[in-house]
């Protein structure tokens, strides 16, 4: 927890704070913890693309009718995405297009 603290910049969260967020990410199922004597190390039980990957499907459930289309249209219309980024988005989308055909 200390560590944890210690990345916080100033003003820091109260320890209570910080340990009734791990207890939560505990009971959630995103992280877990070793015991060392008296300190425990906490280490992630999902993967960053994982959690991404379920957080980003939820706002499309969530926000967007379940509808990618929606979101894709929201996220490049709201994002002030420059003409190479659009074109970079535009090659990805047309490979996962390729990747599809039989």
């Amino acid at each position: 927890m200390k560590d944890i603290s210690d990345d916080y910049p100033e003003p820091k969260p109260a320890p209570t704070t910080i340990a009734t967020l791990l207890k939560r990410l505990i009971e959630k199922g995103a992280i877990s913890y070793r015991t060392f004597g008296n300190s425990r190390e906490y280490y992630p039980l999902v993967d960053k693309s994982g959690y991404f990957s379920k957080k980003v499907n939820e706002i499309v459930k969530n926000f967007f009718d379940g509808s990618p289309s929606q979101f894709a249209s929201f996220f490049t219309r709201e994002t002030a995405m420059d003409t190479k980024q659009l074109e970079s988005l535009k090659a990805i989308i047309e490979e996962q297009l390729k990747s599809k055909k039989p």
